[in-house]
């Protein structure tokens, strides 16, 4: 998909508090810079984000979502994060069905002493975004 040069992707990143966006944190304190096409929104848990969130995302304009949260064993809701992977598992088809590519949405894992990670994770999914261009349709 062609874009004009001056395009920028728009990416919505649900972290939750108390992993994930620790991790954005150490990311900041260890000064590691990442890709400013990022929005970061803290969560409770990633468990709060449904199928509904992530669609209105795309509907007001994102080109990819992220959802991070917790490893697998260190919730602290005791299983918000597993409940989180089959939600996303579920509305990965549904992003395929409405067009829109289970690729615009990506689940993982990132704990509080993960700032490195954090700040690659962005990267790569920013990058792959811009590869996949605009995900707004233009009805004209």
């Amino acid at each position: 998909m062609r874009q004009e040069a001056s395009w920028q992707p728009k990416v919505v990143a649900f972290c939750c508090n108390w992993c994930s966006y620790a991790g954005a944190d150490l990311a900041g304190v260890m000064r590691r810079q990442y890709d400013p096409a990022v929005r970061i929104v803290r969560v409770m848990c990633s468990s709060r984000i449904d199928a509904g969130l992530i669609l209105e995302c795309f509907e007001r304009g994102a080109d990819g979502v992220m959802v991070l949260g917790c490893h697998p064993g260190d919730c602290h809701y005791i299983s918000g994060n597993v409940k989180e992977e089959m939600r996303v598992q579920e509305t990965w088809e549904l992003l395929d069905l409405l067009g829109i590519g289970r690729e615009r949405l990506v689940l993982r894992w990132i704990s509080a002493s993960e700032g490195e990670l954090f700040g690659r994770t962005i990267d790569e999914f920013c990058a792959l975004v811009r590869e996949l261009g605009s995900g707004r349709r233009s009805d004209g």
